[in-house]
């Protein structure tokens, strides 16, 4: 027949002299060796700028009311709780939209309130609580202050 192609996965057993057989001893092969891992990252070229390794508990200039956890994520200036009830309580004026930033949909709440005589106003009360209830964001797409 032909010979095996691979080379063997163990070390083939010998006979002693007793009839057994023995493995010869396991070696490690060890994990390869490199010249040397570097101990920090190197230092910038000529003209880049050097970027401080940042801290994850200290504040952020970024984010200065902080970070989501879950999306990580810059929080917004704006509170949602602010938000929720400006909505709420001055809704029909679109003052919770306008506080978020969206102008076009305080305009639509503001005129679907006066075209239809109040009872559109029960579109920005619905808002508000969405705004409580969900994870609304600002302009910008930040989450926004819990």
């Amino acid at each position: 027949m032909s010979q095996n192609p691979y080379p063997p996965t163990q070390p083939e057993p010998q006979q002693q002299a007793d009839g057994g057989y023995q493995y010869p001893q396991y070696q490690p092969q060890g994990a390869p060796q490199y010249s040397s891992y570097p101990t920090q990252p190197p230092a910038p070229a000529y003209g880049m700028a050097m970027v401080p390794q940042a801290n994850p508990y200290a504040p952020q200039a970024l984010a200065p009311y902080g970070v989501d956890p879950l999306t990580g994520l810059p929080y917004s200036d704006k509170s949602k709780l602010v938000a929720g009830l400006l909505q709420i309580f001055l809704g029909s004026l679109g003052i919770g939209r306008f506080y978020l930033g969206n102008v076009g949909m305080a305009i639509a709440q503001i005129l679907v309130t006066w075209l239809t005589l109040g009872l559109g106003a029960l579109w920005p009360l619905i808002d508000g609580i969405v705004l409580l209830a969900g994870q609304p964001r600002d302009r910008a797409g930040r989450p926004l202050r819990p």
